[in-house]
């Protein structure tokens, strides 16, 4: 493992006003999108999408990209390597290796991340692809009072754990993600509780498979009520929660921490980071790494025709910008009500 290399791509996914692109939609949740907006789901379409946000000059606000086992593979329209045109945008190609999820025995409503047999040798071919970094993605659901049990905890951060120490051997940085889901009626106290859990074990697995912190990112949820709960916390609510949790948690060796939008609406998931954001000064830099908070506008607007790419191209460039000021503190609504 080398360490100054892993640590100086870390350091570069969470750049200050640079946050990273989740394009690592599977086959079948980009289908959902695409149905949305009446756009059949070929591999050509995912194609030029995804070419016309990595040729769009949001770019500029892209530390990385993470990308999909096909679209890694995949060349634009004119032959070029999406990977390569990535790159030349100066943002970092980066991949999804977690193989989603499976219900977890004994415990019924929970779930395990699979993914991590013959994942070795999947690096390593991602790594000859041209991927520096890598995600894997623990899902967490909770309600009021019965899950997570320890169980589900424990596996997944132990998963979270082992996938991690593969990536550093494979020179890759490993985005580590534990999702506590926003879904349910749970008020943010409850969130605060089982996040704190979860993150306490996932950094317990990380120090027992001797993953180096310098040369990974946290992608966590933020700390925030149900989408379900009829009290919904304010955004100076969230920031405090957010900021407390990870003061308890996160070790100041960690680079960077890279939060999450779990289903948060494009405008909510801005103004919660560049509140946390405000809370400075912290030992860590803290951006964004979004999916749908970032795509859903510009897939609204291109709607899979070639006459709206300009104009969706704009739309992906407003919420990138908006995102890399929250990044910073420095996002107002009025910024966000400019013309994308």
């Amino acid at each position: 493992m080398n360490l100054s290399a892993l640590n100086t791509v870390a350091l570069a996914m969470v750049t200050p006003g640079k946050g990273i692109l989740a394009a690592d939609e599977s086959t079948g949740t980009i289908k959902k999108r695409f149905d949305a907006i009446a756009v059949e789901s070929t591999a050509q379409n995912r194609r030029d999408y995804r070419e016309m946000l990595f040729r769009s000059d949001g770019m500029t606000f892209i530390s990385g990209v993470i990308l999909y086992d096909e679209t890694i593979r995949q060349n634009a329209a004119d032959g070029t390597p999406l990977v390569k045109l990535i790159e030349q945008a100066g943002s970092i190609p980066g991949i999804k290796v977690d193989e989603g999820t499976q219900p977890l025995p004994g415990c019924p409503g929970e779930t395990v991340t699979v993914g991590l047999d013959r994942l070795a040798d999947r690096l390593a071919a991602y790594y000859a692809l041209g991927a520096r970094f890598a995600k894997w993605r623990a899902v967490i659901d909770l309600d009021k009072d019965r899950i997570p049990s320890m169980t589900a905890v424990h596996v997944n951060a132990h998963a979270l754990g082992r996938y991690a120490a593969l990536c550093q051997a494979a020179g890759l940085v490993p985005i580590v993600e534990p999702e506590v889901l926003m879904d349910g009626d749970h008020d943010i106290g409850r969130c605060f509780d089982v996040t704190r859990r979860v993150m306490n074990e996932v950094f317990r697995e990380l120090r027992i498979q001797r993953v180096a912190l310098e040369g990974m990112i946290l992608k966590p949820n933020m700390v925030v009520s149900g989408q379900k709960c009829p009290v919904q916390a304010g955004v100076t609510e969230v920031a405090d929660r957010t900021v407390q949790l990870l003061k308890e948690c996160v070790p100041a060796a960690v680079p960077g921490v890279a939060f999450l939008s779990g289903g948060q609406s494009d405008a909510l998931a801005t103004a919660h980071l560049d509140a946390i954001n405000r809370r400075g000064p912290l030992p860590w830099m803290l951006t964004f790494s979004y999916g749908r908070a970032l795509q859903a506008a510009p897939q609204r607007v291109w709607a899979g025709r070639t006459a709206n790419v300009r104009a969706a191209q704009r739309a992906f460039s407003h919420r990138a910008r908006m995102n890399a000021l929250a990044s910073r503190g420095q996002w107002t609504t009025e910024r966000e009500n400019e013309a994308a």
